[in-house]
């Protein structure tokens, strides 16, 4: 399969889980959001003058409670030189270890901020790509740290298009541009 063809199948498939998302952030168990809400403590930690972008090799994906009384979260363990990072995605309602697209020892590059939560320092991941430059993970935005799962079904759609799509949307509301009269 040529390489084209393989990045046809990524897309597609990221489409889908997108779309899979959108329709279900809003939809979501009181019970499941615990902790997670918008302006929560634990979103709190997510502080932007912390913003890094690291380069890591992924270990594995697993389920942990980031704060007593939380709804499970979806966190990475990636391997930063001699360091073993836990890197915080989101609730695993919204995504679960299981759909973490990336196997052992693959090279990723993650944006986020660095937080103390219950006692460990930890990553907070607003956007992982895997090399070269391949999104695959967008959980918050990189900005100010404002989670999708918090966003309306509206929101997240646009948050989930290409730089391009956006464009083309921008292009479409501002119409041809008139030509000035004289």
């Amino acid at each position: 399969m040529n390489k084209h063809h393989l990045c046809l199948r990524i897309a597609v498939i990221l489409i889908f889980v997108a779309n899979f998302m959108v329709a279900n952030a809003g939809n979501v168990d009181p019970a499941l959001m615990k902790g997670w809400e918008a302006g929560s403590e634990y979103n709190k930690h997510y502080d932007v003058r912390e913003y890094e972008k690291i380069r890591a090799w992924f270990i594995r994906a697993k389920e942990v409670i980031p704060l007593p009384g939380m709804s499970p979260a979806t966190v990475i363990e990636v391997l930063e030189g001699s360091d073993i990072i836990e890197v915080h995605l989101c609730p695993t309602w919204y995504r679960n270890p299981g759909e973490i697209p990336l196997k052992k020892n693959d090279r990723i590059k993650i944006k986020g901020a660095w937080a103390e939560i219950n006692g460990k320092d930890v990553f907070m991941a607003s956007k992982i790509k895997k090399d070269p430059d391949f999104e695959i993970i967008k959980v918050r935005l990189t900005k100010d740290g404002t989670p999708f799962w918090t966003m309306t079904p509206e929101q997240l759609k646009r948050e989930m298009m290409s730089d391009e799509e956006k464009d083309e949307q921008q292009a479409k509301k501002e119409g041809p541009q008139q030509a000035k009269s004289q």
